[in-house]
């Protein structure tokens, strides 16, 4: 299992920071949340098998040369949109240093004739602008990724801001307006970003600690969405939440809490790098037993 014992503090690489402290709470708390929440748990997994079908996406992974390991940026975006596109998940694609990750993501999902939810870093709002211009014609929704300011491998690469309300509604406001498409906010893991979700009431909320990855503060996504799912949801019209779910009773337990969407990273790319569509196919429907897990 992909628990983040093995890849300790591998930044670049597929560890995150404080020797991975909450790439392995983000595994582990799913189970202890499960415990605590059992109720409701059993409330959810009693539903008819057509109300507890999983929503699933691939969560939005770049950097796939000095990450993943793969040779190419371009074939790994080829790769994995192509794989999950074929085998019914959720598209994502994200943003990075240069500018070519993610212009190789939206020329992926051309190639697909598909569309997919555009996850951009915090640049200046006209460079967001022009981003969500590049994805304009694939993009179905359009998300700001509020805490990848603070992620290591690109501090000193680019200049990332740290988002306020004001910035993030004009955002919120030009995907509405021009696009016709929802606004999300990635990366909700503190009661400041709570507030953020309280001012400019996206559609989406997307608790995330960016895989473990960012300088935040010690938790899990599951602990956070336990804890705040009900008062964000109260200020936009959908949860997603993503780190750390690994078994099709993860996914149930995201659902019974409030999550509408889970997104999931790691363990699709590992699959993905070890037996290509084949490996990624396997691994969905290794997950999608939460259908039949009561």
């Amino acid at each position: 299992m992909c628990n983040g014992r093995a890849c300790v503090s591998e930044l670049p690489g597929m560890g995150g920071v404080r020797n991975n402290e909450n790439f392995i709470l983000n595994v582990s708390d799913w189970e202890r949340i499960r415990r605590e929440n059992s109720e409701k748990i059993e409330e959810f997994l009693n539903l008819p098998p057509e109300f507890r079908i999983p929503k699933i996406a691939i969560a939005p992974i770049t950097g796939a040369v000095e990450n993943i390991g793969y040779s190419d940026e371009k074939i790994y975006y080829a790769h994995i949109v192509a794989a999950s596109k074929n085998v019914g998940i959720g598209l994502c694609i994200g943003d990075g240093y240069p500018d070519d990750k993610l212009k190789f993501g939206i020329e992926a999902i051309e190639s697909v004739k598909s569309t997919a939810s555009v996850f951009i870093k915090p640049y200046s709002n006209g460079k967001i602008i022009e981003r969500i211009e590049w994805a304009s014609k694939i993009a179905n929704l359009i998300g700001i990724d509020i805490d990848s300011y603070n992620i290591l491998t690109m501090r000193n690469m680019v200049n990332l801001e740290k988002k306020t309300a004001e910035q993030l509604s004009e955002i919120r406001d030009y995907a509405h307006k021009v696009l016709n498409v929802p606004f999300a906010i990635k990366g909700i893991f503190t009661d400041e970003d709570l507030e953020l979700v309280e001012e400019v009431r996206p559609d989406v909320a997307y608790i995330s600690n960016h895989g473990g990855r960012i300088e935040t503060r010690k938790g899990s996504t599951a602990e956070f969405l336990a804890a705040h799912a009900r008062d964000a949801k109260s200020n936009c019209g959908a949860v997603w939440v993503d780190g750390g779910i690994r078994t099709p009773l993860d996914i149930a337990t995201a659902h019974a809490l409030g999550a509408d969407r889970v997104l999931i990273g790691r363990p699709f790319v590992t699959a993905l790098c070890k037996d290509g569509e084949r490996g990624l196919c396997g691994k969905v429907l290794e997950l999608e037993l939460v259908q039949y897990a009561k």
